[in-house]
């Protein structure tokens, strides 16, 4: 059987590992290839004393940590943090990283957000998985389909965020703690208990699902179709 490739695209590194590490972790461990994309470093985040060149460095190599706890790859887009262009420019390059990696299953924000970085994301990681099948798409790797496309769950994308898909973490979860861990936000160094949030919301998905601590996903609409001949 070929190994799978699911793909976790965010906005900011955080919400890559914080929101999709678990399901990224579980796959590796299941042998398939994980690869998280941040389309910013998230440097405009930068707690006081800090600048964002810094910041951004601090991510940086953070990213990269979390990416080789989890056993998974890290790429790194150079858009200014709070200033993602929603522009073919910047979906081509998401299409581009897409097809690199030859991404079977993908995951990124759901739309309904109040951070404009995740609204833009969302749509630039749709017409990127778009961009990516089209056989008359000429760019540097040849095309590729995503086989699904999920939505993460994420504290700042609530908005009619409706799972219905969970998938258990329980092997994983302390590996998962740890690659978040590689953040100085994950403890609280920005203001949000990230590491409080994102442990309890797994345990709560878990009460939910039957497992000991699970992650919910959101399918694309386009893809809660189910056609049958007879039930």
């Amino acid at each position: 059987m070929a190994t799978t490739t699911l793909m976790a695209i965010a906005a900011h590194p955080g919400d890559a590992v914080f929101s999709m590490g678990g399901a990224v972790a579980q796959h590796v461990r299941n042998g398939g290839k994980g690869v998280f994309l941040s389309l910013t470093l998230g440097e405009k985040g930068a707690p006081a004393g800090i600048t964002a060149e810094q910041y951004g460095e601090t991510q940086r190599a953070a990213s990269m940590k979390a990416a080789k706890v989890l056993g998974a790859e890290f790429e790194l887009l150079t858009y200014p943090d709070a200033e993602i262009p929603l522009r073919d420019q910047a979906a081509l390059a998401v299409c581009d990283v897409i097809r690199k990696h030859q991404a079977d299953i993908v995951i990124t924000h759901w739309s309904g957000s109040w951070h404009k970085d995740h609204q833009h994301c969302h749509l630039l990681v749709r017409d990127a998985v778009f961009y990516a099948s089209l056989k008359t798409m000429n760019r540097q790797d040849p095309p590729h389909g995503v086989r699904k496309l999920f939505y993460a769950d994420n504290w700042e994308d609530a908005e009619n965020f409706k799972p219905d898909t969970y998938l258990d973490i329980t092997d994983v979860f302390d590996k998962f703690l740890a690659a978040g861990g590689a953040y100085p936000m994950w403890r609280g160094e920005t203001g949000f208990r990230y590491n409080d949030y994102y442990s309890s919301l797994a345990v709560m998905r878990g009460c939910l699902s039957g497992f000991k601590h699970a992650v919910a996903l959101m399918s694309d609409m386009s893809e809660r179709i189910t056609r049958l001949r007879t039930l």
